[in-house]
C-alpha cells in the first residue's frame, strides 16, 4: 500500500483513504488533495492495492495502525476507502464520498456468488465499463487510461465480506453521493446514514469528477471540520440538484 503526506505543515490531520484505482497523480484527485490542503489540512493519503486476497490484511489493518500513531484526526474516504474507513478508529469527523458498502445493481448477486468461489487470486474478471459517464465528466485521459480493469475472484469475495460485517455507521458522518452513481449500491447508505446527512449531487461516481464539484467543496470542507453540524448551519447543502438527462 502507497501512501504519502501532503502539506507537511497543516494544522490538523485528515486522513484520505482513496477509491480503488485512485491515484493520487490523477489530476482530480490532486484537485481534491490540494483543496484539503489549501484548509490547513496536512492530509495522508492511501492508495489502496487493486488487488486483495484479504481485506483485514491487505487494506484495512495497514491504515488502522497507521492512525493508531495520530493523537487525532479527521476522516475522508472515497469509495472503497469508505469502505476501509467505516472500520477505523479514532476519527473526529467522518466523511464519506460515494461509499462503497454494496455492490450496485450492474453486478448481480447469483453472478458474484458464483464468481467470489473461485479459487484463484489471479484478476481474471472484467470491472465493465469505466468511461466519463460512470465517474463523472471531468474524469481525465491518464486517469481513464490508468485505471485498472480487472479485479479477481478473491477480491470480489474479500469485499463482500467486509460490506457484509459493516460496523454502524459513527451517527455524525455525511456522505456525499449521487443518484446517477453506476458503481456502488445506494441501499446500504440510506439503511445507515440519516437522511438530512446525505448531500447529493449531480454526477457519476466521483465527486471531485464531476463538473459540480465547485459547488459541493465549501460543504465538505465544512463537514470535515464541524461534522453533522455543517450542514444544519447550510440548509441548501442536502438539497437535490437536478439530474441531467
Amino acid at each position: 500500500m502507497r501512501h504519502r503526506i501532503f502539506g507537511e505543515d497543516g494544522d490538523t490531520d485528515l486522513v484520505f483513504v482513496m477509491g480503488w484505482g485512485n491515484r493520487w497523480t490523477h489530476e482530480n484527485v490532486s484537485w481534491l488533495i490540494g483543496k484539503l490542503t489549501d484548509a490547513g489540512y496536512r492530509v495522508h493519503a492511501f492508495e489502496l492495492p487493486t488487488n486483495i486476497d484479504d481485506f483485514k490484511a491487505d487494506w484495512l489493518e495497514p491504515i488502522a495502525e497507521y492512525v493508531l500513531e495520530l493523537e487525532e484526526y479527521q476522516l475522508l474516504g472515497h469509495s472503497a476507502g469508505a469502505l476501509v474507513g467505516q472500520a477505523l478508529d479514532g476519527a473526529d469527523n467522518h466523511v464519506y464520498l460515494s461509499p462503497w458498502w454494496g455492490y450496485s445493481e450492474a453486478y448481480p448477486e447469483p453472478l458474484l456468488d458464483v464468481v467470489a468461489k473461485l479459487p484463484t487470486t489471479f484478476p481474471c474478471l472484467p470491472i465493465g465499463e469505466m468511461d466519463r459517464e460512470a465517474l463523472g465528466e471531468k474524469a481525465t485521459d491518464h486517469q481513464l487510461a490508468t485505471l485498472p480493469r480487472w479485479v479477481s475472484p478473491a477480491f470480489v469475495r474479500e469485499t463482500r465480506r467486509a460490506q457484509a460485517e459493516l460496523l454502524t455507521i459513527d451517527h455524525d458522518a455525511i456522505v456525499f453521493c449521487s443518484l446517477r452513481d453506476p458503481v456502488v449500491s445506494l441501499a446500504p447508505i440510506g439503511e445507515r446514514v440519516p437522511a438530512d446527512h446525505v448531500v447529493l449531487y449531480d454526477g457519476g461516481h466521483e465527486l471531485f469528477s464531476a463538473v459540480s464539484r465547485d459547488r459541493h467543496i465549501d460543504t465538505l470542507l465544512a463537514a470535515l471540520e464541524d461534522g453533522a453540524d455543517a450542514l444544519e448551519e447550510d440548509p441548501k447543502a442536502d438539497e437535490e440538484e437536478p439530474v441531467s438527462a
